[in-house]
């Protein structure tokens, strides 16, 4: 595929992966740091893979009205920054959709607190921002604070949604990734499909367990809630909940467990117990977390959209005119098949 025909945005994991290296080495090397030695092999193979993937190519998004944004910058709000991947790679798909348009995002942490948004907001109009980006880590409904119900510049929420629609908002579609990862395996021959679920009062939990319910409708087999059981995001709720999932009459023969780090505990479960993967029981997850390809075998897992989340927000800044409501836009994710899922044969 050539790269003009290419869609999907290449990013700099794409582009370690290509390499053989680590993100760092690959944010090291284009942006030509000095002060941190990189032989001139494993700078050369990154800058090929770079080429050969079409990093950095111009976003689409520019003909969407965004160089009305040239030479400013754009404020980029969410409560958690470093605790977990998915602000990071928002943020890196904003960067993405406005880096031709010599447009600078500037980002604040506020930890959820109305104190602090209100000092962002302040600190990033004066700073001269033209749009701003609200994001929450957890996808929710949110009751924002009054600096946002007046800003002179437009406010489009990430992640997120209000009650009453005033603004552009985008989250993942999460009952049509449960489906698909349930889908997944009922395509590979399996029936009797457990499923480790978030914590109940998350919307996504919810949401991904109505997809997994709706796969399984769809293949006309009957829910059976002794087939789930609830963790909490964790590496040892896995552990736990896979355990109970083995110990039935008929355990199942796949899981699906709601994170990847769940399926990083029910994969050593499943080995506590003798079994193999994908051999006895195979294994999804769900957000494509670095941890699924240093699993082995590498999990299977659905990629959130995060980054085109992020592209998504920064084109609607820019949209001309601006209606009074707003549907809440919701962004599919990618299956990522890898081996950790094996077909039924008997």
């Amino acid at each position: 595929m050539s790269r003009r025909q290419t869609t999907k945005r290449v990013t700099m994991m794409d582009v370690a992966r290509a390499a053989g290296c680590s993100q760092a080495t690959v944010s090291v090397v284009l942006n030509n740091v000095t002060d941190i030695k990189i032989s001139p092999d494993l700078r050369a193979r990154v800058l090929e893979a770079a080429r050969t993937l079409g990093y950095g190519l111009a976003s689409p998004i520019r003909r969407a009205g965004l160089e009305d944004f040239r030479g400013s910058c754009i404020g980029f709000i969410v409560d958690q920054l470093a605790t977990t991947p998915e602000a990071v790679n928002a943020i890196e798909g904003a960067r993405h959709a406005s880096w031709e348009n010599d447009v600078t995002i500037l980002v604040a942490q506020t930890q959820g607190r109305a104190e602090h948004e209100r000092k962002a907001v302040a600190h990033l109009l004066r700073a001269g921002a033209q749009g701003i980006v609200y994001m929450s880590i957890f996808t929710r409904r949110v009751s924002l604070d009054a600096v946002f119900e007046n800003l002179p510049v437009p406010l489009v929420l990430l992640n997120c949604y209000t009650g009453d629609n005033r603004f552009p908002a985008v989250v993942p579609d999460e009952v049509t990734g449960g489906r698909m990862a349930t889908a997944h395996l009922l395509r590979k021959g399996h029936r009797r499909i457990g499923t480790i679920v978030g914590e109940s009062f998350m919307e996504a939990a919810q949401d991904r367990l109505a997809g997994y319910r709706e796969a399984l409708a769809q293949a006309g087999l009957a829910y059976d809630d002794r087939l789930v059981v609830e963790g909490n995001w964790t590496p040892t709720s896995g552990f736990e909940a896979t355990c109970k999932l083995l110990s039935l009459r008929e355990p199942p023969t796949a899981i699906f467990c709601q994170n990847d780090k769940m399926a990083m505990g029910c994969f050593n479960a499943v080995g506590e117990a003798g079994l193999r993967i994908p051999g006895d029981i195979s294994i999804v997850g769900y957000d494509d977390d670095e941890l699924s390809r240093h699993l082995r075998p590498q999990l299977t897992t659905l990629e959130l959209p995060h980054r085109p989340m992020g592209a998504w927000a920064i084109e609607q800044l820019a949209r001309k005119p601006r209606p009074e409501s707003h549907a809440v836009h919701k962004v599919g994710c990618t299956l990522v098949a890898r081996g950790s899922v094996g077909r039924i044969t008997a």
